[in-house]
């Protein structure tokens, strides 16, 4: 069996690497920031009615692309522990 069609299982929580997140994350931006652009040049060459949607994309695209590129590396968390603790009152023996 060649090690290219070998599987790969995963057996840790860990998150991926910083370096590889990084790059996924720069990706979804570049691709948000060039079809921030594309609706601008439309903007430039639609007709009246359609050209308000793509200014509108344009304008608010930007700040869609921030959140979407900086979401990800804050995941939910599990419990470490499952386990209940008991905890009892502290009692004033003052008698």
């Amino acid at each position: 069996m060649d090690s290219s069609s070998e599987e790969i299982f995963s057996i840790t929580n860990a998150q991926k690497g910083l370096a590889e997140d990084q790059s996924g994350r720069q990706r979804r931006y570049l691709l948000s920031m060039i079809i921030r652009t594309v609706c601008f040049l439309l903007t430039l060459v639609l007709p009246n009615p359609y050209r308000w949607f793509t200014l509108a994309g344009a304008v608010f695209l930007p700040y869609i692309a921030v959140v979407i590129a900086n979401a990800g590396r804050e995941g939910i968390r599990k419990p470490q522990s499952l386990r209940i603790v008991k905890r009892r009152a502290i009692s004033n023996n003052e008698d």
